[in-house]
């Protein structure tokens, strides 16, 4: 096992030190650029349209903009948010932090661009729209072959590696804090997994629109109370964050590389954009234009890194925990807090990384639906496919950490770069998608339609949109 788990560490530094971090941040600044800065500019309109989405609802047999948004969020706001930060911070260094937040604003632009596209290419399933990065490669690239490609890739990656490090931390966590035997919880989070993923996309988003929302304002609302009673510490933090990732003694230590790689990898993993995985979400929702799903996937980035992301990196250098790589993980993060409000906060922390995982488990595994019905129709598949995930559910409640956390490194990175090859082929028909929005805002902000008419790219593509 440690054989394994050393050859998986040696590919996956090479291939995010020569491929993946360069690729992540070329192609963020190129969308970026191109689209002229859409991830600043549309601040207000995002939060108008999730806005609307919230009052809007969702019809039968449809799922809202905003409970798209939901299941995205959820599936983002995980483990990467309370242990994938810790683990950056305790490998990294305070710098890593600084490194995350720069590929999460690079990154949104890429966000805003493939769940877009999904939204552009997406088809009807049996009950709700469907589609993601599979659907644009088979319909916009006329290449079927990527598509079954990416979405074997996605389905190992979210339902199987992805999963088993969200049961691995929860199951930690409760150990830790109740002392908890982690394969008996192991069973229990397993039972609850079958229950909802049974259920469907309905059942998933219903889950995830009530139990996104309100453990993300409770982690921010404590998050805000240790800034207050640290007022006085924050800007010597915030400084030790920005000195630590730019500083010529790392530089000259050797140690800025590893840096930008903690930050970057936990930053990818957490907020997932350019992975590939939000689209599955944002193909489902029920809306007149696809720019408007774009936006609102964009704002899930900045929701994700720059506000949990940074709570818990907060909680953690605002305590006298160790950041010498002996302590990280879930454990650190609960470290942190106890050290801040005593032991109600590791049972918090416990708490609240339940929730943060489960609804990741549950979202993660609604990408692998679609994906599995991209590549056959045939639901004895989907059956036994959903018996695997839970099987992973409970292999991961049990594993080493290390291990899997590694898996999920490299089975993240592959899955990345043929999404990343994928979006700048289709780009163009994206960023003519926002063209076409700002146009009609422009004239009303109401009664904005798309029409596939409008992309001349469009008209020999199976589109849903007139």
């Amino acid at each position: 096992m440690e054989t394994l788990n050393n050859w998986i560490i040696s590919v996956n530094d090479f291939i995010y030190t020569y491929i993946l971090i360069a690729a992540l941040i070329i192609i963020g600044l190129y969308f970026t650029f191109k689209s002229k800065f859409v991830q600043f500019r549309n601040i207000r309109e995002m939060f108008r349209l999730l806005g609307d989405g919230i009052a809007g609802g969702s019809h039968k047999n449809s799922v809202s903009s905003f409970q798209a948004f939901c299941i995205a969020t959820a599936s983002r706001v995980g483990t990467g948010n309370l242990a994938g930060v810790a683990t950056a911070l305790a490998l990294g260094g305070p710098g890593a932090i600084f490194w995350m937040w720069l590929i999460a604003l690079v990154g949104s632009a890429s966000a805003f661009i493939e769940s877009t596209l999904a939204q552009i290419y997406k088809t009807k399933g049996e009950r709700t729209y469907i589609g993601g990065p599979a659907f644009y490669m088979e319909r916009g690239l006329k290449k079927r072959w990527m598509g079954i490609l990416f979405a074997v890739i996605i389905t190992i990656t979210f339902g199987l590696v992805f999963n088993s490090v969200q049961a691995n931390t929860v199951t930690f966590a409760f150990n830790e804090v109740f002392g908890v035997n982690r394969m008996w919880f192991g069973i229990i989070l397993t039972t609850l997994t079958f229950l909802v993923i049974f259920g469907g996309i309905h059942r998933i988003a219903v889950i995830s629109g009530i139990l996104v929302p309100l453990m993300a304002i409770a982690y921010i609302l404590l998050a805000v109370y240790i800034l207050f009673t640290h007022l006085g510490t924050l800007p010597h933090v915030v400084g030790m964050i920005f000195s630590n990732a730019l500083g010529f003694e790392q530089f000259a230590g050797g140690g800025l590389g590893v840096i930008v790689m903690q930050g970057i990898r936990r930053g990818l993993f957490s907020n997932e954009a350019g992975m590939g995985s939000a689209p599955n979400a944002a193909a489902t929702a029920d809306v007149s234009h696809p720019a408007k799903q774009g936006l609102i996937q964009a704002l899930s980035v900045f929701t994700d890194t720059l506000i949990i992301c940074s709570c818990t990196a907060f909680i953690i250098l605002l305590s006298d925990v160790p950041l010498d790589g002996s302590i990280k993980g879930i454990q650190l993060t609960q470290m942190a807090l106890t050290h801040q409000i005593g032991s109600a906060g590791g049972q918090f922390i416990a708490i609240a990384i339940l929730l943060f995982a489960f609804s990741s488990i549950v979202g993660n595994y609604s990408y692998c639906e679609t994906n599995l019905l991209f590549i056959s129709k045939n639901k004895k598949y989907l059956q036994v496919y959903r018996i695997a995930v839970g099987g992973m559910v409970m292999f991961g409640s049990i594993a080493a950490l290390d291990l899997v956390w590694n898996l999920a490194d490299f089975a993240m990175a592959i899955m990345t770069i043929i999404n990343l090859a994928a979006i700048v082929l289709l780009g163009k028909v994206a960023l003519k998608a926002l063209q076409d929005y700002q146009r009609q805002r422009r004239i009303s902000k109401k009664n904005i339609v798309f029409k596939a008419s409008s992309i001349p790219e469009l008209k020999d593509s199976t589109s849903e949109w007139e």
